[in-house]
């Protein structure tokens, strides 16, 4: 009883996993991200798909035009099968943008923050200046940094001379 029970899950189990692998071909799918893409840079000139994958009918037409002699299209027609295949043209990759705007005026921007802080230098946005901003504290934060000669060899007690009690020149 035992030994049929477990053939017949073996037998199951055989046939499931053969159905699987003979129906796994017609179910997959492949994914967007696994095909190869196109991308127009300059220092890869010819990607590896054309940028209009589903051709229209007139672009389909045009298409089959090509195959013909080419002396026979016209302008606008060589212009089609070029944006079939490309996106855009080297001069239009190569043209100058507005991006420089962007960057120059959120640089000014910091900048002009930057000097409102430095004004109002004793206005804290986020409440009263903390008692450790004080020159009292930092005067004693920095000599017990140095009693305890903090980073000796290229840091901050480097920078002192502990024999004339001063900052070295």
């Amino acid at each position: 009883m035992l030994t049929s029970r477990v053939f017949s899950l073996i037998g199951k189990r055989v046939i499931s996993t053969s159905v699987c692998v003979r129906g796994h071909a017609g179910v997959v799918k492949t994914e967007e991200y696994s095909l190869p893409s196109y991308v127009d840079r300059r220092d890869y000139p010819l990607p590896d798909v054309a940028h209009v994958r589903n051709l229209s009918a007139d672009q389909k037409a045009l298409k089959e035009k090509e195959k013909a002699a080419w002396s026979s299209l016209s302008n606008d027609e060589k212009l089609g099968l070029y944006r079939i295949k490309f996106n855009e043209s080297y001069a239009e990759m190569n043209r100058g943008t507005n991006e420089w705007k962007t960057v120059i005026g959120g640089a000014l921007f910091f900048m002009g923050l930057t000097a409102l802080f430095i004004i109002w230098e004793k206005f804290y946005v986020y409440g009263p200046i903390p008692h450790t901003f004080s020159e009292d504290w930092v005067a004693m934060q920095t000599k017990r940094m140095l009693d305890m000669k903090a980073n000796p060899i290229e840091g901050f007690s480097a920078k002192w001379d502990y024999e004339k009690n001063e900052w070295k020149k």
